[in-house]
């Protein structure tokens, strides 16, 4: 990637106060989680040497669940392409989306369930395709389950086949 492009003074500061972790749709998303009784991990690599981590991990279950927002992993629907340094921010956004799928190749070779939901999803929705998942895990299945592209065959953010 290209060397990070200057920026004015009020950007950067705005792009500063972005949260890695703790976002209001992942918050949404445990809270209604645990409510319904699921126990998980937070902001935690599911591999040991994979320096990826996943918004929550379900260790005994195998599954790691990443609350992907709009902006930074292109979402199909509310995706947004900065004006300003339009070429930087295609190739920074385009790696998001590469290292997503890299992540979960990796964690699926390693028999992991990556479960990837959208920011916008309604936490109640998210939560639904998270318990599914979840309890029809006895040890894992492999493959990415979501909203990047659902594998053949396992569910997808829209509960189909």
């Amino acid at each position: 990637m290209s060397a990070r492009p200057g920026t004015d003074a009020a950007t950067s500061a705005r792009m500063a106060k972005q949260k890695r972790a703790g976002t209001k749709p992942e918050v949404a998303l445990r809270r209604e989680l645990h409510r319904r009784g699921a126990r998980y991990f937070v902001d935690r690599a599911p591999l040991p040497k994979l320096r990826r981590r996943a918004d929550l991990v379900f260790p005994r279950r195998r599954v790691a669940v990443y609350v992907d927002g709009c902006f930074w992993h292109s979402c199909p629907e509310h995706a947004t392409f900065p004006k300003n340094n339009a070429e930087w921010w295609a190739e920074k956004l385009a790696g998001n989306v590469a290292r997503d799928r890299d992540t979960d190749a990796r964690l699926a070779a390693a028999g992991w369930t990556v479960v990837r939901v959208w920011e916008h999803e309604p936490a109640a929705a998210a939560a639904d395709l998270v318990m599914r998942i979840v309890t029809s895990a006895p040890g894992g299945r492999s493959g990415p389950v979501g909203n990047n592209g659902a594998i053949s065959g396992q569910t997808d953010r829209s509960g189909q086949e």
